[in-house]
């Protein structure tokens, strides 16, 4: 266990740094956060005009919100593939530690920022269309917020796992995958309209549960609450497992083959 918190710390130091690279605090909050905020005033001005109900309103304005932190999270899929571009996956599969925590830590600046953006975007976007958070909801909502951070962030890790050999489709594979969320995850539709089969590709993504999670809290539900972030970090918990399983069988082939270049 102490050898895996080191292995994960050492990758956030250079997630860490990566970051600091990236953006400026100006940077991170005119540009990223603005962005955000306005996109989710966006969507809820936008349900607001077509159906003109306070609480579909609320519904859209709640949905967005938790959106931008899912959008954040998949840019786990691009940040992996940096690896190649660096020259680091030969050392990587030199090495005799499990590569999903390199990889776990190697990109925690998305989930940690992802969290303060959305916990942000909450608490300024959400209270101009109507939706009333009690101060008593808070520590759930900011806890529901952190783990839609890390339960899609452990999806997107499988994902980056499946895109490491095609460096050119990471974006959109990236784009695509937060849009079809957006679209199926309960964002803006309720799950239950959709057909069967697009219901249960929605129930095996993290963010359906959160969001229904998130929206109990704000009806004082704790017992749907509840139930469904346990199926949240279920499913978090699963998809690192079968991240781990690529990023293992890649590296394997990589030591038989001595070429990582392909999977």
């Amino acid at each position: 266990m102490s050898r895996t918190l080191r292995v994960v710390a050492y990758s956030a130091a250079n997630a860490a740094a990566d970051m600091r690279a990236l953006y400026t605090w100006r940077i991170w909050l005119f540009g990223w956060l603005g962005r955000m905020l306005a996109q989710a005033v966006f969507f809820a001005l936008l349900g607001r005009s077509a159906a003109g109900s306070p609480s579909h309103t609320e519904y859209l304005a709640v949905g967005s919100c938790l959106m931008s932190s899912v959008i954040e999270c998949m840019a786990v899929i691009s940040s992996t593939t940096w690896e190649r571009a660096a020259g680091t996956l030969e050392f990587l599969a030199a090495v005799p530690s499990r590569p999903v925590w390199v990889f776990f830590g190697r990109s925690l600046q998305w989930p940690a920022s992802a969290s303060v953006t959305t916990v942000v975007s909450m608490f300024t976007v959400g209270p101009l269309f109507g939706v009333a958070w009690r101060p008593s909801q808070v520590p759930a909502l900011v806890g529901l917020i952190v783990l839609t951070s890390l339960s899609t962030y452990c999806f997107g890790l499988l994902l980056a796992a499946l895109v490491l050999n095609a460096n050119g489709a990471r974006n959109l594979v990236a784009n695509g995958v937060s849009l079809t969320m957006m679209i199926i995850c309960g964002v803006q539709i309720p799950v239950e309209r959709w057909p069967v089969i697009v219901r249960v590709v929605a129930l095996a993504l993290p963010p359906t549960w959160t969001l229904r999670a998130v929206r109990a809290v704000l009806a004082n539900d704790g017992t749907v609450a509840l139930a469904a972030a346990g199926a949240a970090t279920a499913l978090g918990v699963g998809w690192l497992v079968a991240a781990d399983v690529m990023f293992t069988m890649f590296l394997n082939r990589s030591r038989r083959t001595g070429r990582t270049d392909h999977f």
